[in-house]
């Protein structure tokens, strides 16, 4: 039998059980998670433009979209920064309807285009928004050069930036991470992983 599972907004009430869910989802070792904070999630829920939506199983919060009207300095495009769904909740289609939710939202809002990012390697998540009406736009890369005077540097290091740094990069224009605006998940609770 298919779990009962309501999408609903997302207030307060919500937030440590997010917080904690985008925790499990993210690896936040990594690029480009290293951003996940409570502050991440707040200031969601502090804009006025907010498109933020939890799928609740009774009390239980089994997945998030966070976005909001808030891309670059387009006042009329949207921007969809964070979604995940519980790894034992996947396959029951609850990507998909907060996706939904959000994007009907952003619209009624006044969005003309609602933008997203996924990582290059991330297929589940790029699946996921390719079935939700997202095409594929602008691709960057992030070319990085080690010290090679510093001892242990090699071209596999990751990047890890200081939190709160991949986003103003990304609305700079800067970087979008790899192949987008991405997320890439830890283990199946990422991104786009129905």
């Amino acid at each position: 039998m298919e779990p009962a599972i309501a999408i609903v907004p997302m207030g307060l009430g919500h937030l440590r059980q997010v917080l904690d869910l985008g925790y499990e989802a993210f690896d936040t070792t990594t690029k480009p998670y290293t951003s996940w904070s409570l502050t991440s999630v707040a200031e969601h829920l502090d804009s006025a433009s907010r498109s933020c939506w939890v799928a609740v199983d009774s009390d239980r919060v089994v997945g998030f979209v966070l976005g909001s009207m808030e891309f670059e300095l387009r006042e009329d495009w949207a921007y969809v920064e964070w979604i995940a769904v519980s790894p034992d909740m996947q396959g029951h289609g609850i990507a998909g309807r907060l996706m939904t939710a959000c994007c009907d939202t952003l619209f009624h809002s006044g969005a003309r285009r609602i933008v997203t990012d996924v990582e290059n390697h991330n297929t589940a998540s790029a699946a996921l928004m390719r079935r939700n009406g997202f095409t594929e736009g602008t691709t960057v890369t992030l070319f990085v050069r080690p010290n090679p005077a510093e001892s242990g540097a090699s071209d596999d290091d990751q990047v890890a930036l200081p939190p709160g740094t991949k986003r103003d990069l990304i609305r700079k224009g800067r970087i979008a991470g790899e192949g987008g605006r991405n997320r890439t998940p830890r283990g199946p609770a990422g991104v786009g992983t129905e």
